[in-house]
């Protein structure tokens, strides 16, 4: 086969495979069995391979996950992606009704009912009929760019069935099923579970590694037009309709009615079908259909006057309480959780729930063996509402926490102005062994392969009792653990290996000391450079650092004291963890930087810059040496002000700080540095 041949036939493919791909993800309606799908995706795939000159960026082959992305570049929407304003009841539905109509001014009113899909809001752009950018909402003005983590759900269309130019907005979602396949996998590897669908969706959407969102069966449906050009319909119903017409999946349940007791009657049917569906719906959205009378009645600061999201109610559940269970984190707090009697709700199977602290068990009254109501609303865990004391038989059993730790049996203390009990034994196994879990998760040491079962098992086998003990494993002693095989281990080993060069940053938050989240430690990191200059670091001196306060830095002052942090400290070091920080700035000798007059600086970014977005000059200031924060004050050393820049400009010129324009920061720049 020449080149010329090659070319027909990739086309030929192309749009056999966009049409069965709309056929099943868009109307679910296949036609071909998936062998025969298989072999000319198979065909494809060997054509681009030989002729790479044939690849083209809206090819079906494009979904399988590209390259790592190092980062996600930001993206700013070309009309905000507002918030919808909730009501909760039919009063507050009547009342956004009597808006409306009085806008209208007599004209009609009607009205289209969509689902609210519980997901994650995105932005699909499309140049000529080709996808472009897919973004996530962020704060409404700028989301992230995740376009290749888009490109892999079959259902968003590489290319449409016309060649316009719009954006589109639509909501991201995991169909139940595919949840319930992911979290019983994540529970076959020991990892953490998602707590509902939309995490889960949003943390698909959300991986660097676009190969890895393509592993989840995520879907997508368009929910309507953010910015398009040409002529735009005259209603909300024939937009969504064209939508439907280019290729787009539109959910099919969405009813355009007549007035607001239409609304009301579709409301109340989906509150009582909503266990049905195949995917998970937090409410119902109603929007005004005529767009003309939409631009007319506008939006507020946050949210559009012509549409409302009615919310349902968080689900609930009548179940047993059959035991209380506790456990020690890492923190030494001993949290109860109610074992139950597996129930369904809000489309997953419950058998525990949290119960927080003992005045929560004390204040509900509740027993073993009470009929309790569990409820699971937004992110939480489902937790006990409370107890049905009539279904009481006077076979319950009441229930107390213990003085001393279920795990090391030290007593347990009530700190002053905590209602959580806690173990503060710096031996006990279970905060050890807590700690060894968060030290390597994803946002810590990132050590893929250890989750909870692996972490439990090496403690069982006496293999570990700190995290410096992880780097003493060997191949011999993996490969003993239960569901870990040659490869495995290798695999781990090798994880193990890449955590060593990671920056201090990521050390330090993996290190679990109390009050330093993710943020706290980089700023950390960032102006100490080096663990050896942190530990000696006083509390007074920490105090005086922007964005750490009075806890954070009694925090880090007590646990940097400690002799068995000293000398896990110590211990790290000679396994060869990197103890320095890595990020933008910290190599005090790359191009320019001796001679920047930014070296050292505190620096603050305001206002619109034209030759690079903030995010990009604030990796450029931090390359420099400079310590970039977000707000002024006294101890600022510089303001960066482009185009509308508003308070911290006033701000800094009362407090007397220098300020630099664009032109001035560019003409500062060292030579050498890119911009």
């Amino acid at each position: 086969m020449n080149l010329e041949e090659a070319k027909r036939r990739a086309e030929e493919l192309r749009e056999i495979i966009e049409e069965h791909d709309y056929r099943y993800h868009v109307l679910d309606d296949p036609v071909v069995s998936d062998e025969q799908y298989d072999e000319w995706m198979r065909e494809l795939i060997r054509l681009e391979e030989r002729f790479p000159e044939l690849r083209t960026p809206d090819s079906p082959t494009r979904r399988v996950g590209g390259e790592p992305l190092p980062h996600f570049r930001k993206v700013e929407h070309p009309v905000p992606m507002l918030s919808l304003g909730n009501v909760f009841n039919e009063q507050e539905l009547r009342e956004f009704d009597d808006r409306v109509r009085k806008a209208a001014g007599g004209r009609p009113v009607r009205y289209v009912c969509e689902l609210k899909i519980d997901g994650l809001a995105v932005s699909l752009r499309y140049k000529d009929g080709l996808l472009d950018i897919g973004a996530t909402r962020g704060d409404g003005t700028v989301g992230e760019d995740i376009t290749q983590n888009l490109k892999t759900i079959r259902s968003v269309p590489l290319r449409l069935k016309e060649p316009v130019t719009l954006e589109v907005r639509g909501e991201a979602y995991m169909p139940k099923r595919a949840f319930e396949r992911l979290n019983a996998l994540r529970e076959s590897k020991g990892e953490p579970l998602f707590a509902n669908p939309r995490n889960a969706a949003a943390g698909s959407l959300r991986q660097l590694d676009p190969k890895l969102a393509a592993e989840r069966t995520l879907d997508v449906f368009v929910h309507g037009l953010g910015h398009m050009e040409g002529h735009r319909p005259a209603t909300h119903t024939k937009a969504l309709d064209w939508l439907s017409s280019l290729g787009f999946k539109v959910n099919p349940e969405r009813e355009t009615v007549d007035g607001i007791d239409g609304v009301i009657d579709y409301v109340n049917r989906w509150r009582e079908k909503r266990p049905e569906l195949p995917y998970e719906i937090d409410g119902v959205v109603v929007k005004l259909d005529d767009l003309d009378l939409r631009e007319e009645m506008g939006n507020t600061a946050k949210s559009p006057r012509w549409a409302v999201a009615f919310k349902f109610p968080a689900e609930e559940a009548v179940t047993v309480l059959r035991d209380i269970e506790l456990s020690v984190g890492r923190t030494g707090v001993v949290t109860p959780t109610a074992i139950l009697d597996p129930v369904r709700l809000a489309g997953t199977t419950v058998k525990r729930a949290s119960l927080h602290n003992e005045d929560i068990i004390r204040g509900k009254g509740i027993m073993l063996g009470d009929h309790v109501i569990i409820r699971k609303a937004g992110d939480i865990i489902p937790e006990v509402v409370a107890v049905l004391t009539e279904k009481r038989t006077g076979d319950e059993r009441p229930f107390s926490m213990p003085e001393k730790c279920p795990e090391c049996h030290s007593r347990l203390v009530r700190l002053e102005g905590e209602v959580a009990l806690r173990c503060i034994n710096p031996e006990c196994p279970a905060q050890a062994r807590e700690g060894i879990i968060h030290f390597v998760s994803r946002g810590a040491m990132n050590i893929e392969g250890l989750g909870e079962k692996v972490v439990t098992q090496l403690f069982e086998k006496g293999l570990v009792r700190g995290v410096a003990d992880l780097y003493d494993l060997k191949k011999e002693d993996l490969v003993s653990l239960e569901r870990m095989g040659e490869k495995s281990a290798s695999n781990l080993l090798a994880a193990l290996e890449a955590s060593k060069s990671l920056s201090l940053e990521r050390l330090l938050f993996g290190l679990g000391i109390r009050f330093v989240g993710a943020k706290a430690a980089k700023v950390l990191a960032r102006h100490y450079r080096h663990m050896d200059q942190l530990m000696e670091a006083t509390e007074e001196e920490l105090t005086s650092l922007e964005e750490i306060g009075p806890k954070i830095a009694a925090s880090v002052a007590e646990y940097m004291a400690r002799p068995e942090v000293k000398e896990t400290i110590r211990r790290l070091k000679q396994a060869g963890v990197n103890m320095e920080y890595l990020g933008a700035g910290a190599e005090t000798t790359t191009a320019g930087t001796k001679d920047s007059p930014l070296a050292g600086k505190t620096v603050v970014l305001t206002g619109t810059l034209s030759s690079m977005s903030r995010n990009e000059a604030a990796a450029l200031l931090e390359s420099l040496g400079a310590n970039v924060t977000g707000s002024v004050s006294k101890k600022t050393d510089l303001l960066i002000a482009g185009e509308k820049a508003g308070s911290k400009l006033d701000k800094a010129k009362k407090l007397g700080i220098t300020i630099w324009d664009e032109e001035t920061f560019l003409k500062n720049l060292p030579e050498g540095v890119a911009t």
